[in-house]
């Protein structure tokens, strides 16, 4: 794979840097709203110009600053960083446009300091997309902590402030605890934190060093919510939707994923990892995760948390997919990084709808709501179909992917535990869609003429569902992206 030396790495991270200065000195909701669209065209404008040569094989490479010896802080856009920064840069432009009808039509405080931050968020997602090791991975995942954390305490109420210290504590404690420790033992036994094709090299290292390390790496970044290192996430509801959709599709959950499988792929390798068996402690973890998550969603009456523990599980299928370490199962696992980041943020702009044109937060009180929202109920509908893992959504081809990597594996029990999960997505779903639109006429909580929320919540909405339908038919450069990845 040939390397290209260039700035454009850096100027994609940069990008979303440019909105601030505009935001913070806006005089009208409008120009700070417009300055946070200019920079979105304007990172998906960089990201999009290098991926015709990531297709074609080839890499964009810069070296900043020599922090370390063998460890710079220093960028790489290849097939899995592309991958990602297509899907971030992309629901950026779309949950802005949703942002600005949830967060006027609720009426919301601290607007400014919202985008302000929500820019920031994404500059750190970026960061850990492109970045060329660990070391640069390891400083943008820290900075993604940070910038988030006045996003998921927005309301400043006992109830944020309680999800904020609970959300740091596990994210932050974790990453510094277990993380760090594991890059400093790592460095001292391979003298380089560059990702490596095939991982680096750790002949000195006893087996029992190789496993600890791999241990601490897959619970250290807990943003990937593996459990018992998920209890941030369901917390971390009490922010408003714009935001829970951030950290659920665009960044925070997403950036734990991407680091499981660059640790895997790309600091062990896959033939180290499974020398010594250490593959099967973290798709052991996974299944567990899945289906247990997917339990708990079926007792929450709360939307946003239902859809909570639904991601803690969704996110367990690209760990499944890493630790299958098979072709098919790497690929099914980064393809469901986009499939499922589509289908989850339609429900999450879903929720958020529902409570800006009714107040309801509960399911219980969502009987008839079909009626009086028809296209939003439609797109969630279309959501909980590709979550599922249901023709004609995306969600069916990520999934398609990873049985098919349990099949190659030999992993019967594996598999098994995936078509459970399956079946549990629909359970905590399917009943939702059916309350809302077939429940008797005299049985309807909302009832009366069509009322949606506003039209800056309803269409970006629609957009993501018709995407998540159109990834069924048109995967290719997703499935392009994660081939090239796991090969």
């Amino acid at each position: 794979m040939s390397g290209i030396l260039s700035i454009q790495p850096l100027l994609a991270v940069a990008a979303p840097l440019t909105a601030i200065p505009g935001i913070l000195s806006a005089r009208t909701p409008n120009i700070r709203e417009a300055w946070s669209f200019a920079a979105a065209l304007l990172l998906m404008g960089l990201v999009l110009s290098m991926a015709p040569s990531v297709l074609d094989g080839k890499t964009y490479t810069l070296v900043l600053a020599e922090v370390l010896p063998n460890a710079p802080l220093a960028f790489r856009v290849d097939g899995l960083g592309m991958l990602f920064a297509i899907v971030a840069s992309t629901l950026w432009i779309i949950t802005s446009a949703y942002s600005i009808g949830y967060m006027r039509a609720s009426q919301e405080h601290a607007q400014t300091r919202f985008y302000t931050y929500f820019a920031a968020a994404l500059f750190s997602t970026i960061g850990v997309a492109f970045s060329a090791n660990l070391l640069t991975m390891y400083m943008f995942y820290e900075l993604l902590s940070f910038s988030t954390y006045p996003l998921v305490t927005h309301h400043q109420d006992d109830d944020s402030r309680k999800a904020g210290r609970k959300y740091l504590g596990l994210i932050v404690g974790s990453s510094i605890g277990m993380v760090l420790p594991a890059m400093v033992v790592l460095y001292h036994l391979t003298g380089t934190l560059d990702f490596t094709a095939g991982g680096v090299a750790l002949a000195s290292a006893s087996p029992t060093t190789i496993a600890v390390l791999f241990g601490l790496m897959i619970f250290g970044f807990a943003k990937a919510a593996l459990m018992p290192m998920h209890a941030w996430l369901p917390a971390a509801m009490v922010a408003p939707t714009p935001v829970s959709s951030l950290l659920h599709a665009v960044a925070v959950v997403k950036v734990g994923a991407f680091c499981l499988l660059r640790v895997v792929m790309d600091v062990f390798g896959v033939e180290t990892l499974m020398a010594i068996g250490v593959n099967d402690l973290l798709t052991g973890v996974a299944a567990t995760t899945m289906i247990v998550a997917s339990l708990v969603a079926l007792s929450q009456d709360g939307l946003k948390r239902r859809l909570a523990y639904s991601t803690i599980g969704q996110l367990s299928y690209i760990a499944l997919g890493a630790g299958l370490m098979n072709a098919a199962g790497l690929t099914g696992g980064m393809m469901h990084v986009a499939m499922h980041a589509f289908g989850k943020i339609t429900l999450f702009f879903c929720a958020g709808a529902i409570y800006v044109a009714t107040g309801e937060k509960y399911i219980s009180r969502m009987t008839g709501i079909g009626r009086r929202m028809p296209w939003t109920m439609a797109a969630f509908f279309i959501g909980s179909l590709s979550i599922i893992g249901i023709p004609p959504t995306g969600g069916f081809l990520s999934k398609w992917m990873l049985l098919n990597g349990c099949l190659d594996s030999g992993q019967w029990i594996l598999a098994g535990a995936l078509v459970v999960s399956s079946l549990l997505n629909a359970a905590y779903f399917l009943p939702i869609v059916y309350r809302a639109w077939f429940c008797p006429e005299g049985q309807a909580v909302h009832a009366g003429p069509v009322r949606e929320a506003p039209l800056a919540c309803v269409i970006p909405l629609l957009v993501t569902a018709g995407i998540s339908m159109a990834l069924f038919f048109w995967p290719d450069v997703f499935f392009n992206l994660a081939q090239m990845a796991a090969n």
